[in-house]
């Protein structure tokens, strides 16, 4: 039996301006709607087993068990195109060693990283 695919959920208060800029300030394909449900499609993903705690403080409130993490090729320009299109980012890039990083803020308060990966 192979793994063949990951599905990833996101809670959110703000469940129509969330999937607003999932779908037009992040560009991904809606791949099914039914019911009232929108499901994304999602470029290529990888998955890393990880000591905790987070190391980013993207849950100062509670303990994170899982993180879901966007990827980008230009961080800088990443975030302007998205800023331009109205996408909230809490603080500054940040060098991590393993990547250029930033918390990205959606609909809801939701808080994800966004990062471009080094090159190694």
């Amino acid at each position: 039996m192979a793994i063949t695919g990951a599905h990833t959920l996101f809670y959110t208060t703000e469940l129509d301006a969330f999937r607003a800029v999932m779908r037009d300030a992040l560009k991904l394909p809606v791949v099914a709607e039914d019911g009232g449900f929108m499901i994304f499609g999602l470029p290529e993903t990888t998955m890393e087993p990880h000591a905790g705690p987070p190391e980013l403080d993207i849950h100062p409130d509670d303990r994170a068990t899982h993180e879901v993490s966007f990827m980008c090729d230009d961080l800088e320009a990443t975030i302007e195109e998205l800023r331009a299109k109205g996408v909230e980012f809490r603080g500054e890039p940040r060098d991590m060693g393993w990547g250029v990083v930033i918390i990205m803020v959606l609909p809801g308060g939701v808080e994800t990283v966004l990062y471009e990966p080094a090159d190694y």
